[in-house]
């Protein structure tokens, strides 16, 4: 029988893999990182020696635990004649580590059909856990919204979802009724879902310069289309990984796509592009930083193949770019027309001082 130990033995975790567990005897020793076990690949922690005394639990194989198991490629550890069960090679620099999140992956991971290769499951995790984080988000933001559409609860019926297709990104075939807004039902519906998870975008802006950095690189949407010119001027950008805020994805990008370090973001109107079929979320910012003439260049990660160039152009020329119809990137447009509203407003709460303000706009929201 395994002995649970470490996250695998949260009570969230053990709730969703092993119920009917029975705390034994502890472990002596000291568990070494695990701030990613359960939600990227590896993470899991390691045990050391030591004089903690550790829980643990004993369970039989369930399906569910087996199921994970084999997903996250856990093995069997063999510590003086027990047999522990949630250890492995640790995350340099993880984050503090989220047990409702991996709980929260663990019931996402059970639910998908068992006929899934376990392998090719183990290979999507991180875009597997940066969409569950993306629905937590979603889940818990923007109480204070009011309220669209009919009146009545349920206002949805989920009968089925599906996933015809999971790589990188993934489809997801939803079977639903709604409510009208006259109160009755539709009929079955099916609709097709492109996931990609929650993205940050962020234009970096000097205001003692006044010029922003944008960045420019090939888009496999406009090349599918068919577009003469798919490199686009655009934002930095990225997606928000499972484990960090939003806020936290946008300093990260901005370091990785051009090297810049922001020193304040300031949030822009979040919102979703196309939500008739795509369940992406944008989480849009203006970054305060420092730009001098040197600044731009080339960046990316060449992990991910990226071939990134960088330009810094006067913002009183990206406005006019924008209204021209030169820029064809939509967050980008989106980051233009905000900033020029609103940046004698940013330039006054950085007390830097400006000329009056545009008449009737209501207050920016506050930095972070």
């Amino acid at each position: 029988m395994p002995l649970l130990i470490g996250p695998i033995a949260h009570p969230l975790m053990r709730a969703q893999l092993a119920p009917q567990a029975v705390e034994v005897e502890p472990v002596p020793g000291a568990l070494q990182g695990g701030g990613m076990a359960g939600i990227a690949p590896q993470g899991w922690p390691r045990l050391l020696s030591g004089d903690q005394m550790l829980p643990a639990w004993r369970t039989d194989w369930t399906p569910a635990l087996r199921r994970y198991a084999e997903i996250f490629g856990l093995q069997l550890q063999d510590h003086g004649g027990r047999m522990l069960l949630g250890l492995g090679e640790p995350v340099a620099d993880a984050p503090e580590w989220q047990p409702a999140l991996a709980a929260a992956m663990a019931e996402w991971l059970l639910r998908l059909p068992a006929s899934r290769p376990a392998g090719d499951l183990r290979r999507r995790l991180p875009m597997i856990a940066t969409w569950v984080a993306s629905r937590r988000r979603a889940a818990g933001e923007n109480p204070g919204l009011p309220h669209v559409g009919p009146v009545g609860l349920p206002r949805t019926r989920i009968d089925s979802v599906e996933e015809p297709y999971a790589e990188y990104f993934s489809m997801e075939e939803i079977r639903l009724s709604q409510r009208r807004n006259d109160g009755g039902w539709t009929p079955p519906l099916l609709r097709a879902v492109f996931v990609s998870g929650d993205a940050t975008v962020v234009l970096p802006w000097d205001p003692v310069r006044d010029r922003v950095m944008l960045i420019d690189q090939l888009r496999a949407g406009p090349l599918a289309r068919g577009d003469a010119q798919p490199w686009l001027y655009e934002t930095v950008a990225g997606r928000v990984d499972a484990g960090e805020t939003p806020e936290q994805a946008a300093r990260r990008e901005a370091i990785e796509e051009t090297g810049i370090a922001l020193t304040r973001l300031i949030p822009a109107p979040h919102n979703y592009p196309s939500p008739g079929a795509v369940a992406e979320y944008l989480y849009l910012y203006v970054g305060i930083a420092d730009l001098p003439d040197d600044s731009a260049g080339l960046g990316g990660l060449a992990t991910e193949d990226e071939d990134i160039r960088s330009h810094l152009i006067p913002r009183a020329e990206l406005t006019r770019m924008a209204l021209a119809g030169e820029i064809r990137n939509g967050p980008l447009l989106n980051l233009a027309l905000w900033l020029e509203l609103r940046h004698d407003q940013i330039r006054r709460e950085l007390g830097q001082g400006t000329e009056t303000a545009p008449v009737g706009l209501p207050p920016a929201t506050g930095g972070v």
